[in-house]
């Protein structure tokens, strides 16, 4: 996708960013964020004498249990402080919340507290203000807060105070973006990580799924070659040398019959070997039947028994079901050979944008995700932008588990 110099994709820019209803909607969940964020800023004030009264305290019995409360109570109020930026003012991505990072956020975050409270309560003077001098014009009333010498608002009177009434009123209202902009700012230099070093994380795994992806697509390559050179191609072989031993035994003769049907089972176990490499490839039920149909023959091929638990509502993307099919297909398989399950549990559900598998087997348990084939899982998911997880402790049970986008 492209974009241009407004940063926008074909070159144009978001009818919605420049409506007056967006502006107004922005400018109100501005206002909202900031009366909540002032309110709290008590709070933070109040979480910082705390915290220094802890300090002065420290040699006193039971400091340790005291700074272990204060450090929750800093999370829990970085947590309100997050859910509402990213409720009004758009999406931070926030690193893990140490005591260490949200206590210097609530030690810099009360003074943008106070600066929106202080831009608020100027804008309301500013309101009050004209609201008094427009009605008191209007009405003929003595009750403006900016009056001439006669105790009267008049029209030469309101003619020189709007020009500066009105600039110092759009400053301070703009001023309520600018705090709104400074306190999601605040939160993701402290707490989160910017616009730039996402993108810089996003090509950097944009570069590592594709090496991945290449690696994983020679390694399928190598093991498709291995299979055909050390079983089907093997098994050619034989097939050649018994019609070859067949064709010089006497004609009708035992050894020409024997020969003939151990030529059959040999040319029996070549297709069912090439069925099986074929499967590896690519299962043509998946065409057909989608997810559930090439679950089913994968249960049914399976030499352990295994139990489908399928809620999808439709068809998937093709690429989401082929990585959905061989995450069940290559985790079965590990479990059948590596762990000697009773049985194997294959869930597959969709939520959202999102759909799910995971295996669980009741096997031995120990598995290493670093092996070939879960590794190779791993990248294929991570292809997809999609989350691959395994959690295998010694005596088990197994649990793969693959979220994939599939909105």
């Amino acid at each position: 996708m492209h974009l241009d110099d407004a940063g926008s994709p074909n070159g144009r820019v978001p009818t919605e960013e420049l409506s007056a209803r967006a502006v107004a909607s922005r400018w109100l969940r501005a206002v909202v964020s900031l009366v909540a964020g002032g309110v709290l800023s008590f709070l933070e004030v109040a979480f910082l004498c705390a915290r220094t009264l802890l300090w002065a305290l420290s040699w006193l019995p039971g400091s340790a249990e005291r700074a272990r409360v204060v450090d929750n109570r800093a999370r829990s109020l970085t947590g309100l402080h997050l859910r509402r930026v990213r409720r009004f003012h758009g999406p931070v991505h926030a690193r893990a919340l140490t005591a260490e990072r949200c206590k210097r956020y609530l030690g810099l975050r009360w003074l943008v507290g106070g600066l929106g409270a202080g831009v608020l309560m100027l804008l309301t003077v500013f309101l009050v203000v004209a609201g008094s001098m427009l009605s008191a014009w209007a009405l003929d009333g003595g009750w403006g807060l900016i009056e001439n010498a006669e105790g009267r608002v008049d029209l030469s009177l309101l003619a020189i105070a709007a020009p500066p009434g009105l600039m110092l009123t759009f400053v301070t209202a703009v001023g309520v973006l600018a705090v709104g902009s400074l306190d999601r700012w605040l939160a993701i230099e402290v707490l989160g990580y910017s616009d730039q070093a996402l993108l810089r994380r996003r090509v950097v795994d944009l570069t590592t799924t594709r090496a991945d992806v290449i690696e994983a697509i020679d390694d399928e390559r190598r093991r498709i070659e291995r299979d055909l050179h050390d079983g089907v191609q093997q098994r050619v072989v034989a097939l050649g040398l018994l019609i070859g031993r067949a064709r010089r035994a006497s004609p009708g003769g035992t050894a020409s019959h024997d020969l003939l049907e151990q030529a059959q089972a040999v040319a029996q176990e070549t297709i069912s070997e090439l069925r099986e490499v074929a499967l590896r490839v690519y299962p043509s039920t998946l065409d057909g039947g989608g997810v559930p149909a090439a679950l089913e023959a994968l249960a049914e091929r399976s030499s352990v028994p295994v139990r489908l638990e399928v809620a999808l509502a439709g068809r998937l993307p093709s690429t989401v079901e082929t990585v959905v099919y061989f995450v069940a297909s290559e985790a079965v398989n590990n479990a059948t050979k590596h762990a000697a399950p009773s049985v194997v549990v294959v869930s597959v559900a969709a939520t959202g944008d999102h759909v799910t598998v995971t295996i669980t087997d009741d096997g031995r348990g120990g598995a290493d995700p670093s092996g070939t084939g879960l590794s190779g899982l791993a990248r294929r998911v991570a292809a997809v932008d999609g989350r691959f997880t395994v959690d295998s402790p010694a005596g088990g049970p197994t649990v793969v588990r693959a979220e994939l986008p599939c909105g």
